[in-house]
């Protein structure tokens, strides 16, 4: 039987340190406030002229090197951001061209904070079909040129950071290791909880003067509203997939969560039992990398010796639309 397992995995994350000090030289807050509702200290500012392309090109070029490969044994791309290069053409065909990769297929999900998590169930899909053998997953994102630093756009400002990273999935025979299971849920009736406004494609012309003066260009959330589904979510997802596949809290070695919110995961921990140690973070870093934080918080966890071939390791997700799911998969 056909497995998906990553075969390699790499993360990049820009120079540039943006501190909750340095942020409060821009608006009125301060570290205690945002380290107290977020958990977050600093992130990582991309400089200008840097697209989320470049930042993908790094990661990946990691992550091939792990997985001794070059870029043509990669059989297709998927990318998923929610801060491409430019509206189209997608992202991936961007990255494609940096690596000087075959013309192969490339295709962009659009699924925020989601989007690892839904590249990750479609790449095993397609190997398992026997589509593809070598499939690059990368979740990128150039967030800060995007912020509103101003009070107006505190809340949501404060979250976010730049990074990426990737992995190459590849087709094994081990049943043993590789991706297990995946499941994937949306509820679009929360949609206008946590969007952008500036691509309303229903205006003709769907930019004006006004989309700027609106603020229609800056995204906006409701905090309480994606804490309490987030929860709740995260909650019923991860218990689901235990279930489903007979696994006990105690069999997984650690849960790589997205990074949203300090708060969000440690109840989402507190809520199933599972002990605050296994459920990893690295946001005090790097902040709100959207589709970036996965496989970058993942890749950290394997280049600091934490796993080992066999460990069990459970994903999950929450983030706009709204979407949600979980991944489980033996290392």
């Amino acid at each position: 039987m056909i497995r998906s397992v990553i075969a390699g995995i790499g993360s990049f994350v820009p120079p540039k340190v943006v501190t909750n000090d340095d942020l409060a030289q821009r608006m009125t807050t301060s570290d205690e406030w945002i380290q107290t509702r977020t958990g977050i200290r600093e992130r990582r500012f991309a400089e200008e002229g840097v697209s989320c392309s470049d930042l993908a090109l790094e990661a990946t070029r990691k992550a091939l090197e792990d997985a001794g490969m070059t870029a043509s044994d990669i059989d297709f791309i998927i990318f998923a951001t929610l801060s491409p290069d430019h509206h189209f053409p997608g992202t991936g065909c961007y990255l494609q061209a940096k690596l000087d990769a075959a013309p192969v297929g490339c295709l962009d999900v659009r699924n925020q904070c989601t989007g690892f998590l839904y590249s990750l169930a479609t790449a095993d899909a397609m190997i398992r079909a026997g589509l593809y053998r070598n499939i690059l997953i990368v979740g990128s994102e150039v967030h800060s040129s995007a912020l509103d630093f101003s009070d107006t756009g505190r809340d949501v400002a404060v979250l976010f950071g730049d990074g990426a990273g990737a992995v190459v999935l590849s087709a094994g025979d081990d049943p043993e290791r590789g991706v297990l299971y995946t499941e994937l849920h949306a509820d679009g009736r929360f949609a206008k909880a946590l969007h952008l406004d500036i691509w309303d494609i229903s205006k003709k012309p769907y930019i004006t003067p006004e989309t700027v003066t609106s603020g229609a260009i800056w995204p906006r959330m409701e905090g309480k509203t994606v804490f309490k589904h987030a929860v709740t979510r995260l909650c019923e997802s991860i218990v689901r997939t235990l279930e489903v596949n007979r696994v006990r809290p105690e069999e997984i070695k650690y849960v790589i969560p997205h990074q949203a919110n300090m708060r969000i995961n440690q109840m989402v921990a507190q809520k199933l039992g599972f002990p605050e140690e296994k459920f990893l973070h690295n946001m005090q870093r790097y902040g709100n990398t959207t589709a970036a934080s996965i496989p970058l918080l993942l890749d950290e966890t394997y280049r600091q010796g934490f796993l080992e071939k066999g460990d069990l390791l459970l994903l999950a997700a929450f983030g706009a639309g709204f979407t949600w799911g979980t991944a489980l998969l033996r290392w």
